[in-house]
């Protein structure tokens, strides 16, 4: 089967072509598509959705491409590629309003904003795209003092299943609004982002760390410290990580500070335990997000993550504690949140789980034979977290069953959603993602 779609002006990517390799799978995950799209402007996603809806093909839409479970890419289907639309403008300087084009990745847009001393808080990798990570959330190193990058976010341009083209701000469509800030690409192709950036220069970034030895101690009182510490501060404990010895891997700190007075702010870790390495340091924003490494191939990540509360917290790391120091453990992160992500309304957005203190996430990555090997302790493991734990962050699943959707959507939430969907894609065209079914 050809694909032509009359006036495209983009690319048709299909098997017998020499970019098809580079472009029919996502960072994680491979795929055979019968054709990738890459639209060149919003016509041309407008008339490569319009192609999609009527053609019976699966479809999938790619920013980055870095989900994990896959959503950039299929077997058989559709591939909208948005990799052409990455410019990044600053369109209102007072105001730090910045458009940035639905396929730009994060390192293009602290690399074009830096030289403007502004920032979005966003993730922590360069290569992960704009759409995906806002559209879910975004879990970044400033998201205790601005919040999640859909926070910043002013208004969305996005092409329905219909084709049509439509702005979504606190104004224009509202209820659109309210859904695309948490609820994914179920409602349709963003073209534009519009944010509010924020100034930013250098900040205190780097680790702290801890013997392996001092987890069970050091773990809960950072955690007790973060309840209280500026809102300047975000911070992770990493550990188990089976490139730095496993089980005997130390506790990694990190730390990014956006205040100040670094030392009040950073001393406090330091003091919970007997450092072993600290490498904190002014660091230019833009130099933070890390590049981000691709799986060679055959090697699989299986990540699931949760949000925890606080009466729930002594618990979950003592837990975690004890599962790190054995063999055979996941890679665990222990993210802290609160602080701006709290003070939104509840319902404020389709991102449900604003009252969370901590997201934790655990990883496992090999070749198949250890991801299954290691299935039953990693099952065991969340067997043994699931009283302590609720919900469940997009961005760092795995999966998309029904099982995990109803952990990312709360039930008030998900019933919101898809009244939203019947209005928009009625016909649920877009359900690469954590699929909300139309009412």
């Amino acid at each position: 089967m050809s694909i032509v779609i009359e006036g495209f002006a983009g690319k048709i990517v299909g098997a017998g072509d020499e970019a098809y390799d580079g472009l029919s799978g996502s960072v994680l995950v491979s795929g055979s598509p019968l054709g990738v799209l890459r639209p060149v402007d919003v016509p041309d996603v407008q008339k490569a959705v319009r192609y999609a809806a009527t053609s019976g093909l699966k479809l999938a839409v790619r920013g980055g491409g870095h989900a994990f479970a896959g959503f950039g890419t299929n077997d058989g289907g559709l591939v909208i590629d948005l990799g052409l639309l990455h410019t990044v403008e600053v369109i209102d300087k007072e105001q730090h309003l910045v458009r940035i084009g639905g396929g730009a990745n994060w390192g293009q847009v602290v690399d074009a904003l830096a030289p403007h001393g502004l920032a979005i808080s966003s993730g922590d990798t360069r290569s992960v795209g704009v759409g995906g990570l806002t559209l879910s959330g975004g879990i970044g190193w400033k998201v205790r003092k601005y919040g999640l990058a859909l926070d910043s976010l002013v208004a969305v341009e996005l092409v329905t299943a219909s084709g049509e083209l439509v702005r979504a701000s606190a104004d224009e469509r509202p209820e659109l609004f309210w859904a695309v800030r948490g609820g994914g690409g179920n409602f349709g192709v963003v073209t534009a982002f519009e944010f509010a950036a924020h100034p930013t220069g250098e900040i205190h970034f780097g680790k702290i760390v801890f013997a392996a030895s001092e987890i069970a101690d050091v773990l809960p009182r950072w955690a007790e410290y973060l309840r209280t510490a500026p809102d300047d501060l975000t911070s992770i404990a990493s550990f188990a990580n089976p490139f730095l010895g496993g089980p005997e891997a130390p506790l990694e700190i990190q730390v990014a500070y956006d205040g100040s007075d670094p030392a009040e702010a950073l001393d406090p870790i330091r003091k919970l335990g007997t450092v072993i390495a600290d490498d904190v340091t002014p660091t230019p924003y833009a130099e933070v997000l890390v590049s981000g490494a691709v799986p060679p191939p055959g090697i699989q990540l299986v990540t699931r993550s949760a949000f925890v509360d606080k009466e729930s917290v002594p618990d979950v790391l003592r837990i975690l504690a004890e599962a790190g120091t054995a063999q055979g453990a996941p890679v665990i992160a222990v993210r802290t949140v609160g602080g701006a992500v709290a003070r939104v309304a509840d319902d404020a957005t389709a991102y449900a789980h604003r009252q969370a203190e901590l997201m934790i996430i655990t990883t496992t990555i090999g070749p198949p034979p250890v991801i299954e090997a290691t299935r039953p302790g990693r099952q065991q493991l969340w067997d043994r977290l699931s009283p302590h734990v609720h919900g469940a962050y997009a961005n760092f699943l795995s999966d998309a069953d029904d099982a995990d959707v109803a952990a990312v959507y709360p039930a008030g939430t998900y019933e919101r959603l898809a009244a939203t969907k019947r209005d928009y894609d009625p016909a649920n065209l877009f359900t690469g993602n954590h699929n909300v079914r139309p009412v």
